[in-house]
């Protein structure tokens, strides 16, 4: 991990170092927001250069959806460990007009050459993890770009081809490295190694790049014009497609990812899931997305007595680590791409089936947190998904009040290590389980295939009020922890009425499979009561959680960054 747990005062002195090392807008222009207000706009993420750019797009009177592809360009360049055009996204967004919350699926797909066992080795088992992220086989096709490009045309204000420009100078005239983004250019991720890494990453004199050091990317500047004069289509055909492919095709253990692949792209759009938690209602998007992995978790939760007891209580602790557990046991045993696999989404957030699943909680302990069987639930093998972390996280609230919760994703640490067009391109098919069945023969709901959407965590949420009003936006990286993490934000926000950064800054106390993932520097009396109930403790060595988000308050919106990160939130 790279930050322990630390307190709220910490997040905000981090926040305002970072924005000062990052060169912030000057004095007359958005404040960096800690604890209260900016009346009008307010765009809170993971890097202070990408939210200056959304909140430059929405003083030009641009949507939240506008902002959001400004601030998705510049994240690329300045954080693309994390996510960019060669990966994908989900986004859930409010319409203050009319009330209505839409989910955006922009996942990648696998190839239409795609098999069932083309992450097994010769002897038949399943390759190792790495092997696999390294390989031509990894790379699904790119989908956060022509996804941000259907919401922009739904919901947009500018031009498209005006929302680029920051990313663009950046990009010419370079930006300073940041503390996050060295450590893993000269960390252990095996993709910082690879040759693509190796030239970007390497300075004339041979060393590599360290903190405050100036990167220009012209490749990725070349791309973004393209992008911007000529649309969607510049990265879904011609050559930047024909790159992306070629580069696939590449060893070790070439894929089959074909231009042809790339063209035949397109985005999804539907209603956001969305349940009643207490006064509230939570909105998610569908699978694949984990949305549904954190309502049935809430749903858990609201029928145990976790808002009474407060966030110093090990009970209260003890309460949201089981329901993780069994939440998780569900998700990962029944949820894949729905237009492949018949999912029981229905059943696995029904108040009755949750209520049956909380009431295992008090008798859980450390005894196996097995899937349940909700209403509509049919037949699926137990997953054997490995979720690293290389994901990112913004909301966004815009002028008119239309809101952006977005998580976007190159899965792993610059996802396969891979470039072309001056970006990484992901690894999201390792998302998929690499056994396609269970020892029984049982068919993993999350085996690949031809043209399928790898399940994912990723969990941007919306909350309302009963009047159907805006309350809240947040989501988190994280890999498979994210829906835990998104969770704990949640309870500490609508439960503990904690303020939004003080939730954020809760420690991550996450169980999934038969142990408690614990972070470094949470209560030892946290610990010490998990494993008084026999529960399983181990540290929490997977990325740490990154929550941004936006509440409404009193006297208009308060923004919040995770203290784990180099996050800030801006408004004015």
């Amino acid at each position: 991990m790279r930050y322990s747990f630390v307190g709220l005062s910490l997040a905000l002195l981090l926040s305002t170092q970072v924005a000062k090392a990052q060169d912030p807008l000057p004095a007359t222009g958005p404040t960096v927001v800690k604890t209260g207000g900016a009346v009008h706009a307010m765009v809170a993420a993971a890097n202070p250069l990408a939210v200056q750019a959304g909140v430059k797009v929405l003083r030009a009177g641009g949507s939240a959806v506008d902002a959001a592809v400004a601030v998705q360009a510049v994240l690329g360049l300045v954080e693309p460990q994390s996510s960019g055009l060669g990966g994908g996204a989900f986004l859930v967004y409010y319409d203050a007009k009319t009330g209505r919350t839409t989910a955006y699926n922009g996942r990648e797909t696998a190839p239409s050459g795609a098999r069932p066992d083309m992450f097994l080795g010769a002897d038949g088992k399943p390759l190792p993890f790495m092997q696999g992220v390294l390989s031509g086989r990894s790379t699904g096709v790119p989908g956060a770009i022509a996804m941000l490009a259907m919401a922009q045309k739904a919901h947009g204000k500018l031009a498209w081809k005006d929302l680029f420009s920051e990313a663009i100078q950046l990009s010419e005239d370079g930006f300073k490295v940041s503390p996050r983004l060295a450590e893993d250019i000269n960390g252990r991720p095996p993709q910082a190694g690879t040759p693509d890494a190796t030239a970007y990453f390497t300075k004339p004199d041979g060393a590599r790049y360290q903190i405050g050091d100036l990167l220009k990317n012209p490749a990725y500047a070349a791309t973004l014009r393209r992008l911007a004069n000529e649309g969607p289509s510049a990265l879904y055909s011609g050559r930047i497609a024909a790159d992306i492919a070629a580069k696939t095709h590449e060893g070790p253990r070439p894929g089959t990812l074909t231009a042809a692949d790339i063209a035949a792209y397109r985005p999804q759009t539907s209603d956001a899931l969305c349940r009643p938690y207490r006064r509230y209602r939570i909105c998610a998007p569908p699978p694949p997305a984990g949305g549904v992995g954190v309502l049935e978790l809430m749903g858990e939760l609201e029928r145990t007595d976790i808002a009474s007891r407060g966030p110093k209580d090990p009970q209260a602790w003890y309460e949201f680590a089981e329901a993780s557990r069994l939440a998780y046991a569900d998700r990962d045993h029944y949820i894949g791409d729905p237009d492949f696999v018949k999912a029981p989404v229905a059943g696995l957030i029904d108040p009755a089936y949750d209520a049956t699943r909380a009431g295992l909680i008090p008798g859980l302990g450390g005894a196996p947190a097995l899937a349940g069987t909700p209403p509509g639930a049919g037949m699926a093998g137990s997953d054997r998904t490995t979720e690293p972390g290389g994901t990112t996280d913004l909301a966004i609230v815009d002028a008119q009040g239309n809101v952006v919760s977005m998580t976007t994703t190159v899965e792993n640490i610059f996802g396969s290590g891979r470039m072309a067009g001056g970006f990484f391109l992901n690894n999201q098919l390792t998302d998929f389980s690499f056994s396609p069945t269970d020892p029984d023969g049982s068919p993993a709901a999350n085996a690949v295939g031809p043209s399928k959407r790898p399940r994912s965590s990723m969990s941007p949420v919306i909350v309302l009020d009963a009047q159907g009003r805006f309350v809240a936006a947040l989501g988190s990286p994280g890999g498979g922890n994210i829906i835990g993490y998104v969770a704990k934000a949640l309870v500490g926000l609508l439960d503990w009425k904690l303020p939004i950064g003080q939730a954020f800054a809760l420690p991550n106390v996450i169980g999934h499979g038969d142990s408690v993932a614990v972070e470094s520097g949470a209560d030892p009396a946290i610990i010490a009561f998990l494993q008084s109930k026999g529960v399983k403790v181990r540290a929490n060595a997977g990325e740490e959680s990154g929550l941004h988000g936006i509440v409404v308050t009193a006297h208009g919106y308060e923004g919040a960054a995770d203290p784990r990160r180099e996050g800030i939130a801006l408004g004015y």
